[in-house]
């Protein structure tokens, strides 16, 4: 990542905003907003195998599900963040599991780019289908955009919820309506 030319960016929306970069309390900003995008960003550069270390438990097939897992990332439209939780549910195909925080290392690595929610939530679930090959995947996101908050439509409060299901999580009616029910918190 380029620090040096997004610290001039950052002085140039500055001084196109008609601020002073060179004012005491602007001084440093270039240089906060360019390490803040290294951080926020670093989804682009980070493999997300690395966070995939397989369990093999035997012939278990029984659904798991970690709801709840937060996540925030900038909508690539207005460079504005978006904030809410993930929720994932899969069903390990011949017991080929992963521990449970590896979840939250995947939803935050995808998040960690420019990102629409369609596409974040299609990311997760096409990764986790792809490398642990379940009878089915879901994910799902919630989130609250500021895009929409603070500008726009200024709708403070509003929410987006998609989905993507992969496997048996889309197939089959019975198993869809389940892992909703349970993902949406009623049991």
């Amino acid at each position: 990542m380029d620090l040096e030319r997004i610290e001039a960016a950052v002085k140039e929306i500055l001084i196109a905003v008609g601020e002073d970069p060179e004012r005491t309390g602007l001084q440093e900003t270039p240089k906060r907003v360019a390490r803040m995008y290294q951080e926020v960003f670093a989804g682009l550069e980070n493999d997300p195998t690395v966070h995939l270390k397989v369990f093999d438990e035997g012939q278990d097939e029984e659904m798991v599900i970690v709801r709840d897992i937060p996540l925030h990332s900038m909508c690539e439209h207005h460079l504005l963040p978006f904030v809410g939780k993930a929720h994932i549910a899969y069903i390990p195909r011949n017991g080929k599991i992963i521990g449970l925080s590896k979840f939250a290392r995947i939803v935050d690595h995808f998040s960690k780019r420019p990102q629409v929610q369609e596409r974040l939530t299609s990311q997760i679930a096409d990764f986790l289908d792809e490398n642990l090959d379940p009878v089915g995947v879901a994910v799902v996101i919630e989130a609250e955009h500021m895009c929409m908050t603070m500008r726009g439509a200024k709708a403070a409060g509003s929410g987006t919820l998609t989905s993507a299901l992969r496997g048996s999580m889309r197939s089959d009616a019975k198993t869809r309506a389940e892992v909703m029910s349970l993902l949406r918190g009623r049991i």
